[in-house]
């Protein structure tokens, strides 16, 4: 299996780090990197199966930066995602950066 050219080339000029990141009312996210790249990652026509909970725009808005860089949300406020990892959604923000739109 080859690896798609254009994650080739994010991994050839190194990995960026995640370091804001917005929640916007059309289901996308505004991500600004550490290189000063802002980029906008659509999940609008995302949200299905484990990404269903998102259609609701209040938990939509709490997303934030988890603690590996991700993007995240926690399903449940209440609950410990670091005891209870099906409690947390997250996407790679390798991911987001490389499939982004700048």
């Amino acid at each position: 299996m080859s690896i798609p050219s254009e994650v080739q080339a994010y991994y050839q000029n190194g990995k960026r780090k995640l370091i804001q990141i917005t929640a916007n009312d059309d289901y996308s996210l505004t991500l600004q990197f550490d290189n000063g790249e802002t980029r906008l990652y659509d999940l609008k026509d995302k949200l299905a199966g484990v990404l269903s909970v998102l259609e609701n725009k209040a938990k939509f808005a709490e997303v934030f930066i988890d603690e590996h860089g991700n993007i995240a949300w926690d399903i449940d406020t209440s609950i410990d995602s670091n005891r209870v990892y099906s409690n947390r959604i997250d996407i790679s923000s390798d991911s987001a950066y490389i499939y982004g739109i700048s």
